[in-house]
């Protein structure tokens, strides 16, 4: 019977625990699924998978290797500047929480949520340096609704528009 009753409340405590991570998504704002590095025509491209709608944002080498790198556990010979900043960061009790995507006259902005000390500080970021670090700490990475909507509709911009 006693193993019954910690049966559930082990439930029922792991039901909270979702509702309360549901709760703490942030407004007009969608979780990505999936994270992938692809090698196209006129570059590396981070693709970001919601909800069925595939988000690219293209990105230098040197960070597609550093979020190839993240994503598969492989370390290069020596750290990339994530894998500086990650080990930095862990150094000092720091953690990214998550990292926000959105998209404002054809520019790509990113928003790195950071615990430190009981308090979470945003700092703003290129949205390529916050995937990556987001896949670093394994933590979250969120597109606005709006952005996700492009992505849907197949919304692509034009030659030229997007600024790294």
């Amino acid at each position: 019977m006693r193993h019954l009753l910690f049966l559930f409340v082990g439930c029922l405590a792991i039901g909270a625990f979702q509702v309360q991570a549901q709760t703490l998504a942030p407004s007009g704002q969608v979780k990505v699924e999936n994270v992938k590095v692809v090698w196209s025509e006129v570059g590396p491209v981070v693709l970001l998978t919601a909800r069925e709608s595939v988000i690219p944002i293209f990105v230098d080498p040197t960070v597609a290797g550093s979020i190839q790198g993240a994503l598969t556990g492989e370390k290069s010979l020596r750290p990339l500047s994530h894998d500086l900043m990650h080990t930095i960061l862990q150094a000092y009790g720091m953690t990214v929480v998550e990292v926000r995507i959105s998209l404002k006259k054809q520019v790509y902005f990113g928003e790195l949520l950071m615990a430190v000390g009981g308090q979470t500080k945003v700092f703003d970021c290129r949205s390529s340096d916050g995937i990556a670090l987001a896949i670093h700490f394994g933590t979250p990475i969120f597109v606005e609704e709006a952005l996700l909507e492009k992505a849907r509709k197949g919304e692509e911009p034009k030659d030229g528009q997007i600024v790294l």
